[in-house]
């Protein structure tokens, strides 16, 4: 009878363990953390994913990530503390940190700190072979699918389209069901702001003959000088099995940010967890080739969480100051 009670006890004892939260490696670390992404069929879904797992092995910390719309929806969660982490790219963090998106109704979003950079997200553009579209200018009076209304694409591929002379119809929503809108010819393109290879794009490639509508140096140049956030981009050959030469266009750079509250020991402890995973991270996607130390440099304006400035200063990585 004893032995049975032990052996219901220690199963008991088992099970609960399963169900309980992992105590945080230090008493002071919260014991969960939530990563705020974007849209399924996107670069930051699967990113994060990738992120979850390994900074839940490494940190001892229950890391979840939470599909969003996108970097503003992330800043303004991290704002309000319903995430820890967000990933955001340079435009929308220059947008809230001046409170000068239209989004951000004229607030200020401060809380937010870089912790490590992620990777480039060159603007593109796809269309079926079929439907003709072979330059920017065929897209006016298409319509083109541009991912969640507060996602990068949402946000920016209006301004491009207006400053292009584009009159497009645009189409918000997850990306997966946009690509299969697409591939349905319900949808003539997608517009998207994301790492390389876009998975959304990807698969659609894979279901249909696709084409990557070019971008002229003309329409380069005038999105540069309307949005100086902008940064030149150039998608590589066989970054997509349909893609046969280098795709010229403009980008932004993405990083993950953490709030401000967060402890400098714990996120000290993300970024050298993140980096010394590197190649497991590049199994989720492979944008995160670009998720190296050196490119902290990308980030030119936005503090750096004190557990950053402590890990770049600790591996003597040189280049912009970094002050929090």
């Amino acid at each position: 009878m004893k032995d049975r009670l032990f052996s219901i006890l220690a199963l008991f004892v088992v099970l609960l363990g399963l169900v309980m939260p992992a105590r945080a490696a230090e008493p002071h670390w919260p014991e969960a953390l939530v990563i705020g992404t974007a849209s399924p069929g996107g670069a930051y879904y699967a990113y994060g994913e990738g992120l979850a797992r390994i900074l839940s092995r490494a940190l001892g910390i229950r890391v979840s990530m939470r599909p969003t719309e996108g970097p503003t929806e992330n800043i303004r969660l991290l704002e309000n503390g319903e995430i820890q982490i967000g990933f955001i790219t340079t435009g929308s963090g220059l947008q809230a940190w001046n409170g000068s998106g239209d989004w951000t109704e004229g607030r200020k979003f401060q809380s937010m700190r870089v912790m490590f950079p992620m990777y480039d997200t060159p603007i593109h553009f796809l269309a079926l072979e079929g439907a003709g579209i072979r330059t920017l200018g065929d897209l006016t009076g298409k319509k083109v699918g541009v991912g969640p209304q507060g996602g990068t694409s949402g946000t920016y591929i209006p301004k491009f389209f207006e400053t292009l002379g584009i009159g497009a119809t645009l189409a918000h929503g997850d990306w997966t069901e946009l690509a299969e809108q697409v591939h349905q010819g319900q949808l003539d393109a997608l517009a998207v702001a994301s790492g390389v290879p876009f998975p959304a794009f990807a698969e659609l490639g894979k279901r249909s003959k696709v084409t990557y509508i070019p971008l002229s140096q003309e329409q380069i140049t005038a999105l540069d000088l309307a949005m100086p956030e902008l940064e030149p981009s150039v998608i590589q050959p066989g970054s997509y099995p349909s893609l046969m030469a280098p795709y010229h266009t403009v980008g932004l750079y993405n990083f993950a940010v953490a709030h401000e509250r967060l402890p400098n020991d714990l996120v000290y402890a993300i970024i050298r967890a993140t980096f010394t995973n590197h190649d497991e991270l590049m199994e989720a996607h492979p944008a995160a080739a670009s998720t190296i130390p050196e490119n902290f440099t990308r980030n030119a304006f936005l503090p750096f969480h004190g557990g950053a400035i402590r890990f770049y200063q600790e591996i003597g990585v040189s280049g912009v100051a970094i002050s929090d």
